[in-house]
């Protein structure tokens, strides 16, 4: 039995969606047991008139009367609000009272937590969020996507070895290709942290493949997509962007006449393949990578179905046992 704690007052929708995804969860997982993280009365409150006596063994409530918000600065509020759902889902980890921590809240606080109150792998300089993005066959793991904006060279190589950790672990990749994002192929192209990582990167103990353009990162060159988080950020938002601006014309076009009407509803199962394959929420969030235990950020606009996904994603890194391979490959690379 999984057993995960989710941060029930976590994100834009909670508490409705994140009760709602747990539901989900338990229900698609007979050997998933969760527990609920917020005030116990809005808790309650939500799950009132719903039927779940077939999980009702199964999920249980922490009152956790404190929130943070993300109005809240995050290293203080991690300090200070103790009975937080953030603070003490993070302690039962670390102490093994529960195997895995979900959270759609503050991005800011969810790093707190899982740096002081989870603490690092020993050999990781620094913690990063990877998320698993589309790229046409399936999908890549882009890290850091946000938590380190100023990063030195050699933060870069141990991103690589904990994506290339995580999709061995996780996704089953056997030889996951990593590579550094550039604005050029070449080894000497781009700025002085690219310049210096390189290097480091060739290196390392995964399978490096070189520089990767911004064209490139979505067709499928490379498993692993290595960059500070400043650039992952601004790539991961712009994916978005672009993925909901480009849905937004077909439709619009495909609305544009009737011999496109036509079509376009001919075509209806393909753009809904294709939407699917676009959609964040069928990822659920990103993991935490990089500290003592299984963290995963979902996003913060997550519907419930999304919150069942970042929850099914916790489990299996659970189940991969990811972070002792993470600590595997750190020592590899700490002893080459």
């Amino acid at each position: 039995m999984v057993h995960i704690y989710l941060d029930a007052m976590g994100g834009d929708n909670a508490p409705r969606c994140t009760v709602d995804g747990a539901l989900e969860a338990l229900r698609l997982d007979p050997e998933l047991k969760i527990t609920l993280g917020g005030p116990k009365g809005e808790i309650e409150s939500a799950l009132s008139g719903m039927d779940i006596t077939d999980v009702k063994e199964r999920l249980l409530i922490d009152d956790a009367p404190e929130i943070i918000t993300n109005h809240d600065a995050p290293v203080m509020a991690i300090r200070q609000k103790k009975n937080s759902a953030q603070v003490k889902g993070m302690l039962l980890v670390r102490e093994g009272s529960a195997d895995g921590f979900v959270s759609a809240g503050s991005t800011g606080a969810t790093l707190a937590g899982g740096m002081f109150r989870l603490g690092r792998i020993e050999g990781v300089e620094r913690p990063a969020l990877a998320p698993l993005l589309p790229n046409g066959k399936g999908f890549f793991c882009l890290i850091d996507c946000g938590a380190n904006v100023d990063c030195l060279p050699q933060y870069l190589p141990q991103f690589g070895v904990m994506g290339a950790a995580y999709l061995k672990a996780v996704r089953g990749v056997p030889n996951p290709r990593v590579g550094l994002v550039n604005i050029g192929a070449e080894s000497e192209k781009g700025n002085a942290l690219a310049k210096a990582a390189y290097p480091l990167m060739e290196s390392a103990p995964f399978n490096f493949i070189g520089n990767v353009e911004g064209r490139d990162i979505t067709a499928d060159i490379a498993d692993v997509v290595v960059c500070d988080g400043f650039s992952g950020n601004l790539i991961l938002k712009f994916m978005e962007g672009v993925a909901g601006t480009l849905l937004g014309m077909i439709k619009k076009e495909i609305m544009g006449d009737f011999r496109s009407k036509l079509g376009g509803l001919m075509a209806k199962p393909a753009f809904r393949r294709v939407k699917k394959a676009m959609d964040y929420t069928e990822v659920g969030g990103a993991p935490l990578l990089g500290v003592s235990g299984v963290v995963v950020k979902a996003h913060g606009s997550s519907n419930a179905h999304a919150i069942a996904c970042a929850i099914r994603q916790a489990v299996l890194m659970v189940r991969g046992n990811l972070v002792d391979s993470i600590k595997t490959e750190i020592s590899k690379q700490m002893q080459a």
